[in-house]
């Protein structure tokens, strides 16, 4: 694969054998991050487990303390008081079998986070083909099915983040903008982890996290000494 002029600028700032401490790698790719837009920095993490397993099925939710620098989308299917927290807290949209149908009928999918209350996933559950391939389906393990819609809304708004493996073992997540600089990237990062080794399954066996690696969006990635995180 041909990379631009940026990139192999960029690649030439690392080191492709070392692992870096987390706050030299963030500041690399702070450095690599030369698009013309404000890159996202990205986490990705290769899990010594087996996603074909239902026990070793890695997949939760965290709030980001500094963000993702993204103006989040966040809208809501309730009713009653539920719906009415949900607005009040910023939802974008608030809806019932209405807000369903333009999602099932018109393929409404101009939003980042789905949340609803689980008296609705009856219906909810009938949106699977549309959201799902999309990763937008609302799950109570990433804090999207709940009571407390207020709380989901403002939580996803400030910077809640999903994390889950794909079919190669691998988590993919972003902790922010190459404009956070590399202080509040870490922040981010830890938190991350935190939540990622706190997930390890029981049935997991030997080494945990086998590598983890952070990027800018248009740039090369910076492998990171996944070891000082634990979960081995």
């Amino acid at each position: 694969m041909k990379h631009g002029k940026h990139y192999v600028e960029s690649a030439k700032l690392i080191d492709r054998t070392k692992l870096y401490d987390s706050n030299e790698a963030l500041e690399l790719c702070c450095k690599a991050a030369k698009a013309k837009f404000d890159e996202t920095i990205e986490l990705h993490v290769r899990l010594g487990v087996d996603s074909r397993h239902a026990d070793q099925q890695v997949r939760g939710a965290v709030v980001l303390p500094n963000g993702t620098g993204k103006n989040v989308r966040v809208i809501a299917i309730a009713k009653g008081d539920a719906a009415k927290a949900a607005e009040e807290a910023g939802a974008m949209m608030v809806g019932e079998a209405d807000l369903i149908a333009k999602i099932q009928n018109e393929g409404f999918t101009d939003f980042d986070v789905l949340v609803t209350t689980p008296d609705m996933m009856g219906m909810v559950g009938r949106l699977g083909k549309v959201l799902g391939p999309r990763g937008l389906m609302p799950n109570p393990k990433a804090g999207t099915v709940t009571p407390d819609l207020g709380r989901a809304v403002t939580e996803a708004k400030a910077g809640k983040i999903e994390y889950r493996l794909d079919k190669a073992n691998i988590i993919h997540c972003p902790i922010g903008k190459a404009s956070f600089g590399s202080e509040k990237l870490e922040k981010n990062l830890a938190t991350l982890m935190d939540a990622i080794v706190k997930a390890k399954p029981a049935a997991a066996k030997g080494q945990y996290i086998k590598s983890a690696t952070v990027a800018p969006t248009m740039g090369p990635g910076v492998k990171l000494n996944a070891a000082k995180f634990g979960g081995q």
